[in-house]
């Protein structure tokens, strides 16, 4: 006869925690429900089925989750941002003789400022991944992002053709990191493209911002030139 897995027994009532139902439980995480499901079959949330069959979760756990406490898949989305800099410092380096008119067009002091940007982005890209609670206001963080991008390009007076070509080359970076990170905690492909997804859709609210802030900057610009 098949055993209920541990974290879906209905001795777990007992303990000290609030029960929520499923749908409320995947918006408060920002996952879908199968891989609710799954994290809660693998032990990582409490869980037990009511008399009706249908599925609770502890709320307690579910909060630890979002703090970052034992939270499944990659063993940490906080080591996106770091594997994220390393790969495009190593892109720095390698191309060094040949870079782009985006990154040797621009003094070191602007640069600087380009890298602190950058670092403040993919750190935000780790937190986004994993807090589903406090998405909309990382969003809103990561357009005003976008928003100085666009505006250092504009005020260096680089074509738009370069900002884009900047963002694609830390975009890579950001990729490349997560599918590092989707191979390590093995995910599964709903997982993984669960990810992918969070990414591009973050990714896309950064470039409109970036476009935006450029087409701010640049008529203001030839307005004065006359």
């Amino acid at each position: 006869m098949r055993t209920r897995p541990a974290a879906e027994s209905t001795q777990d009532q007992s303990r000290p925690s609030r029960w929520i139902s499923l749908s409320r439980a995947c918006n408060l995480l920002g996952v879908n429900e199968s891989t609710l499901r799954r994290w809660a079959d693998a032990g990582y949330v409490r869980s037990f089925r009511t008399p009706g069959g249908h599925r609770r979760f502890a709320e307690d756990d579910l909060r630890a989750l979002m703090a970052g406490q034992g939270r499944p898949g990659p063993a940490s989305y906080g080591s996106l941002g770091h594997l994220a800099l390393m790969r495009i410092r190593r892109r720095l380096q390698r191309g060094k003789k040949q870079q782009a008119h985006w990154y040797t067009g621009v003094t070191e002091g602007d640069k600087e400022r380009f890298r602190s940007l950058g670092q403040r982005l993919v750190n935000l890209v780790s937190e986004y991944l994993g807090r589903g609670s406090r998405r909309s206001r990382l969003m809103e963080e990561a357009r005003q992002i976008g928003q100085q991008y666009g505006k250092e390009f504009a005020d260096k007076q680089l074509p738009v053709r370069d900002a884009v070509e900047a963002f694609i080359f830390f975009r890579k970076g950001l990729d490349d990191a997560a599918i590092e990170l989707a191979h390590r905690g093995n995910l599964s492909a709903e997982e993984a493209v669960e990810v992918w997804e969070l990414m591009a859709g973050l990714a896309d609210q950064i470039l409109l911002a970036m476009a935006g802030a450029y087409e701010k900057v640049r008529p203001a610009q030839a307005a004065s030139a006359r």
